[in-house]
């Protein structure tokens, strides 16, 4: 085999010791050094999560706040408040943190039969 590459299909290439790449594409990318990146909205991976709840049209008033105080150990105070937030606003923010666990809250409230949702905190 004569060269360093041998053509495989369109846009692809091997190398003599058998590793597979892109033609054209080299293993270290270039970065464009003249993007400002400081001003970019998009979301760190860290960013918060939230977990709501909303309102639905077969729970009980009692039953929401109990599950917010069994579940979450809210005091009954607070489990009451947010049980009035969904009532009344339709929904309410009952958690926040990582994605991974506000996505096991929002799994948690549907094996309680709750309608709730994660996404990405607006702070």
């Amino acid at each position: 085999m004569s060269g360093r590459f041998l053509f495989v299909g369109p846009g692809m290439a091997q190398l003599s010791g058998g590793k597979m790449m892109m033609a054209g594409v080299t293993d270290s990318p270039q970065v464009d050094e003249s993007i400002d990146t400081s001003q970019q909205t998009a979301h760190s991976p860290d960013s918060p999560w939230v977990t709501i709840v909303w309102n639905d049209p077969v729970n009980l008033q009692t039953y929401v706040s109990w599950v917010f105080r069994s579940y979450f150990g809210h005091s009954r105070a607070e489990a009451e408040r947010l049980m009035l937030l969904v009532h009344n606003e339709g929904r309410a923010v009952v958690a926040t943190g990582g994605r991974e666990e506000m996505e096991r809250h929002v799994e948690a409230m549907h094996d309680f039969g709750l309608w709730a949702t994660l996404t990405r905190s607006d702070t």
